[in-house]
């Protein structure tokens, strides 16, 4: 990300005396880029509360607090919300989706649906859950994808999938402009390519090369930054 002279006022993001940032909730955390995330930032000696519809044993191997989540449930989050009362969130990472490869030919209402419910709809009912959870100086970023930009958009197909993620990154927006009295910063992130069971074991870097390029941005993120379009990689994308 590039400097900006914004950030020459970091004293109103990150005020001094604020405790380093110690606690991560990642959410789709049971394989792929979400466990990953868990992986590296447990590397980068964060705290971790790693989320998932059905925790798997992959978690259980990791120091981390593992809490079922149903993204696409107002009440499973609200269940989450609970049990959260008290916990202070340094970053919130919205990792969990899921994609079905529809085209004009195979359209199914229920599937088109289901991708929204937990692609976009997800982000937006788990931040506003956990609001009380995070302070001035939190993060919030959203693992999203390319194939929601607009102007990106040169094979087609995958409607539910891309109008999940075009819908997402709306939504961050509008997360990023509501938050930011708060203090609080948000990143909309693209992991690239990556080989994980969505995309059936083909991509160009593995779910932990994609990991740390999220993190990275991750760190760079100030309110300077706010409500922006990121690569892995560091390239700015287009809406």
């Amino acid at each position: 990300m590039v400097e900006t002279e914004a950030d020459l006022h970091e004293g109103e993001y990150d005020p001094p005396g604020r405790v380093p940032l110690t606690t991560a909730l990642v959410t789709g955390a049971n394989r792929g880029i979400g466990l990953a995330l868990c992986v590296e930032l447990l590397d980068r000696n964060w705290d971790v509360i790693a989320t998932a519809r059905n925790p798997a044993p992959a978690l259980g191997e990791l120091a981390v607090r593992v809490e079922e989540l149903e993204v696409d449930s107002d009440d499973s989050v609200r269940a989450l919300s609970e049990r959260m009362e008290g916990v202070e969130l340094d970053l919130l990472v919205h990792n969990a989706g899921i994609s079905v490869r529809d085209t004009l030919d195979n359209l199914d209402s229920d599937s088109l649906l289901l991708q929204y419910n937990v692609n976009a709809l997800g982000p937006l009912r788990l931040t506003a859950a956990l609001r009380k959870n995070l302070d001035r100086g939190s993060k919030v970023a959203i693992v999203s994808s390319r194939m929601g930009s607009l102007s990106d958009n040169f094979t087609g197909r995958q409607y539910g999938y891309r109008a999940s993620k075009a819908a997402v990154n709306m939504i961050g927006v509008n997360l990023a402009r509501d938050l930011a009295p708060e203090g609080i910063a948000l990143v909309v992130l693209h992991p690239g390519y990556v080989r994980t069971d969505m995309t059936e074991g083909r991509g160009e870097r593995t779910p932990l090369e994609a990991a740390r390029g999220l993190v990275a941005r991750i760190e760079e993120l100030t309110l300077a930054s706010t409500g922006s379009f990121w690569h892995a990689d560091g390239r700015a994308l287009p809406w």
